[in-house]
């Protein structure tokens, strides 16, 4: 277990360095052209990779319940978008603190989508977590950037993925839930460069290959995690994340965090794993669902 616990802190670190990447593109290509090269070299690792021993590629649009699987590539399509236009114009602690309000979106979702019973304790977390994001904007003593919006989208998305993930989780492959957003975003992006394609220099060429190489070996790393440890004990070790986003900024990007971003960050982690483990306890949904990155 404690194998998989700490593979699952390595994938993790991976999708950071991966984001960090796609950072250090901001002022070049497109979004939708760093969206299409990320996922082309993702798929070239994914391909070869990362189909799990007892599934085959060829039946990955075998799906038993294709509209629900739609809605998760929708998703991940959309939080693909979003978070690229997110690290490249805000500063990267403030994209991840709002990205991961998405437990307490998954809280707040599950009331009118599913009919759950939500008590105070997670009522709290949820409190806790918005707190945390009025604590690093600051709307009304700050600007508040189309970047801002484009994380929290991301974090909707990424609960919208959960709570389908809740559902289908158990019965679809693998290679549909990951190859099939990985071909769309690939498609999507491809459509949308064309009017505004710029050929990317060799630099730039390297950096969008690390990101996409990064991001398939952490889902590689992920799905590797699962078969060692449970999920519910996995799941936690994604907010090492934050920990990477504020050192990474700092010494990368000298995106310097002020009392009032690393207040916010903590407030809103605390909520998070605070979800995760109330989610755990109420339902044991964590134990039933297998782990896939809930964005690109």
């Amino acid at each position: 277990m404690i194998r998989g616990i700490v593979i699952g802190f390595l994938s993790y670190s991976a999708f950071s360095w991966g984001d960090a990447s796609v950072k250090a593109l901001a002022g070049g290509p497109s979004v939708f052209e760093i969206g299409f090269f990320a996922a082309l070299f993702a798929i070239l690792i994914t391909i070869p990779f990362g189909r799990p021993s007892h599934e085959r590629w060829r039946d990955i649009l075998r799906m038993k319940h294709p509209r629900l699987v739609m809605v998760r590539t929708a998703a991940g399509v959309v939080a693909g978008v979003c978070g690229i236009f997110a690290f490249t114009t805000i500063p990267f602690a403030e994209a991840y603190a709002l990205i991961f309000l998405s437990p307490a979106m998954v809280t707040v979702l599950s009331i009118f989508l599913l009919g759950e019973r939500i008590g105070w304790r997670r009522w709290f977390a949820v409190i806790v977590g918005f707190v945390g994001v009025f604590v690093i904007v600051r709307p009304g003593f700050r600007e508040l950037l189309p970047g801002h919006l484009a994380a929290l989208a991301v974090s909707l998305c990424a609960a919208t993925t959960v709570l389908v993930l809740r559902r289908i989780g158990q019965t679809e492959r693998r290679t549909s839930l990951i190859g099939i957003v990985l071909i769309c975003m690939l498609a999507f992006n491809g459509a949308m460069m064309l009017p505004v394609f710029v050929l990317p220099t060799l630099k730039e060429l390297v950096v969008l290959a690390a990101a996409g190489i990064l991001s398939a070996l952490g889902h590689l790393a992920l799905m590797a995690a699962t078969r060692l440890a449970p999920a519910n004990h996995i799941a936690p070790t994604q907010y090492c994340q934050m920990a990477w986003a504020v050192l990474i900024g700092w010494f990368l990007y000298a995106e310097i965090p002020d009392g009032f971003t690393l207040a916010g960050l903590g407030l809103i982690a605390f909520s998070g794993l605070f979800t995760i483990m109330r989610e755990e306890r109420v339902s044991g949904w964590w134990q039933r669902v297998i782990l896939v990155r809930n964005r690109p």
